[in-house]
């Protein structure tokens, strides 16, 4: 057991590594000229985002049950206790969401530069933030149709980073248990999975640097 909490351990430092040099060198989102490249960052993060995160899990628990090679039941009593694990660090995640209530980078930019009011835009429901969002972007050329779609579509608050809990714990879930069965290539590709989807989130302007570093 302090086994696998130091290699956990060991494992979501390395994954902060990215996000605290970001915070600590004081970095902001802001558009870029030319968002071809974002394009694969993404599509990234649609990995962790519904309706496909529900398959991405069904895709991971399988492959942990077959790496593991468990009888049948201790498999399901593992596929309970992954999805449990994952179910609460949501849960966390939206509780912690209600109560800290900061701005997305991306409603923070359009504070500054359009007329859209942070605070006003946060005090309406879901779809109202949503019809905002398309009335203040229509005649926005700067930033591409797909980027406005995934604002759109997520218009909540920023702290932390619910994508990053998903993909962080993944990761060091298969650090904790598949790394010491000798499953180090499934490790490394998890690992650096959830490291790809943290850049995501902060390259979209959806979570700031600290926001990613608290959801590992």
């Amino acid at each position: 057991m302090v086994e696998i909490a130091k290699r956990t351990g060991a494992g979501a430092l390395l994954l902060m590594i990215l996000p605290l040099l970001l915070w600590v060198s004081g970095w902001q989102w802001r558009p870029e000229s030319d968002y071809r490249w974002l394009k694969g960052w993404y599509w990234l993060t649609q990995t962790v985002t519904s309706p496909w995160g529900t398959l991405t899990s069904a895709l991971l628990i399988g492959w942990f049950l077959w790496c593991l090679r468990y009888r049948l039941r201790p498999a399901l009593g593992l596929a309970v206790i992954l999805s449990a694990t994952l179910l609460i660090g949501q849960g966390m995640k939206s509780f912690i969401k209600e109560r800290v209530q900061e701005p997305r980078p991306y409603v923070v930019w359009l504070d500054k530069h359009y007329a859209l009011d942070d605070r006003a835009f946060y005090a309406m429901p879901r779809k109202a933030r949503a019809a905002a969002l398309a009335r203040e972007l229509q005649q926005q050329q700067l930033i591409p149709p797909w980027l406005q779609r995934h604002w759109r579509a997520e218009t909540g608050f920023s702290f932390p980073s619910g994508h990053t809990v998903f993909a962080a714990s993944w990761a060091l879930l298969a650090v904790g248990l598949l790394w010491p069965r000798r499953h180090r290539v499934s490790t490394v590709v998890l690992m650096a999975w959830a490291s790809g989807v943290m850049v995501s989130r902060m390259a979209l302007g959806m979570h700031w640097p600290r926001d990613v570093v608290m959801g590992i």
